[in-house]
């Protein structure tokens, strides 16, 4: 068993689920301290950030990931127990196993062998790690990036573990993500029987031609990039609960997933307008989750190619799909940013796995790619430990 996949494995045995880290940051810390790395722990009232570092200036190569995952789900629906990491068939199985303890157990291990290969290496190699990727996304790495801001400390290329890979490793890597914007909205009305409409005011009729209209609009086409905006309705919540009682109020949450062609506040006038236009008696709150962002091209990207092409013997896609990351908040300073880890086909689901094969895969891919920055020549990767 290598050691990428016996911390994959140790790691998922930890029941982090967001925010709590239950422990995997100490556990890395204190793995990749042994083999010189400074560590930074950062908490944010109940989130756990850990920065890490080996070297010393610029250029600066960080890893970026999050030990937190979502809930099991429904364990009579697991084929294991999600927190005790079971092998089956070739594959690892866990929460986390794909999103992302497999990622990041492969950036350990491929930045530790790095150090110890090279520790004279130029520029500094980086590992940035939070638990609160699932969750509100607040007190992570968006407050990662303030403390490195604050320290004048600037990232000039990122690999995120996300699960970007969509068949078989490495054939998709995310160069960028569409905006993310999310509305709550309140549509009133008047409640009453349902025997006597005419002294009630049903706020699901009122909001039903809105609504049509809203979920038919085309927002945009997209661009070379990017796809189209999309609109989606993700609850809508009306009524006391009785069959005889016309609600009073109808509660819908919405996000639309946007591309540069447009802007948050030019959406925002958009939604208020339509609105308007169907007089409704409304209150709406709005929350930006993440602007749009785009690595169009770079050093990191043609490294990410050569990696990947050297190490799986294939030429990878670039893609802008999928929902946000924390790239969101790194991507903005500057650096040039790509999203590079696992298939990502049972994220989130029960019976979430990774293929065991993989990781050791994905942590030579990684390897190599900081070979390829940080000016060591050499083949990549094989057999890269963490120890």
């Amino acid at each position: 068993m290598t050691e990428t996949l016996k911390l994959a494995i140790e790691l998922i045995k930890r029941r982090s689920v967001t925010p709590d880290d239950a422990g995997c940051q100490g556990l890395i810390a204190e793995r990749l301290e042994r083999l010189g790395f400074s560590a930074t722990r950062l908490c944010f009232a109940e989130v756990d950030n850990l920065w890490l570092t080996h070297g010393r200036g610029r250029p600066l190569f960080v890893f970026a990931g999050h030990t937190d995952v979502v809930p099991a789900g429904p364990l009579e629906e697991w084929r294991c127990d999600p927190f005790q990491a079971e092998i089956r068939a070739g594959y690892l199985y866990g929460r986390g196993a794909a999103d992302m303890k497999g990622g990041v157990a492969a950036m350990v291990a491929a930045a530790g062998d790095f150090a110890g290969r090279y520790p004279d290496h130029p520029g500094t190699i980086g590992l940035m790690l939070t638990s609160d990727e699932e969750g509100p996304a607040i007190n992570g790495v968006r407050r990662v990036m303030a403390y490195l801001g604050d320290k004048h400390i600037r990232i000039d290329w990122c690999v995120v573990g996300e699960p970007s890979s969509a068949r078989q490793l490495a054939d998709t890597i995310r160069v960028g993500r569409r905006g993310s914007l999310n509305g709550k909205l309140l549509v009133k009305g008047v409640q009453g029987h349902v025997a006597y409409p005419e002294a009630a005011q049903n706020p699901v009729h009122e909001a039903a031609p809105f609504l049509a209209e809203i979920a038919a609009l085309e927002w945009d086409q997209g661009n070379a990039a990017f796809p189209p905006t999309t609109f989606q309705i993700s609850n809508v919540k009306a009524g006391a609960g009785a069959e005889n009682v016309i609600p009073g109020s109808l509660s819908i949450l919405f996000n639309l997933r946007f591309s540069p062609e447009l802007t948050a506040a030019g959406i925002k006038r958009r939604v208020h307008a339509l609105l308007d236009k169907h007089r409704l008696d409304y209150a709406l709150d709005w929350r930006l989750s993440g602007l749009p962002f785009l690595t169009e091209s770079g050093r990191l990207i043609e490294a990410g190619r050569q990696a990947i092409r050297e190490v799986c013997a294939l030429e990878t896609r670039c893609s802008t799909g999928g929902g946000t990351s924390d790239a969101r908040f790194i991507a903005p300073t500057g650096a040039e940013v790509i999203e590079l880890g696992v298939v990502n086909r049972s994220v989130h689901k029960v019976n979430e796995c990774v293929k065991v094969a993989d990781l050791d895969r994905l942590a030579a891919v990684y390897f190599r790619i900081l070979q390829l920055l940080l000016g060591q020549d050499g083949p990549g990767g094989e057999g890269v430990q963490a120890e």
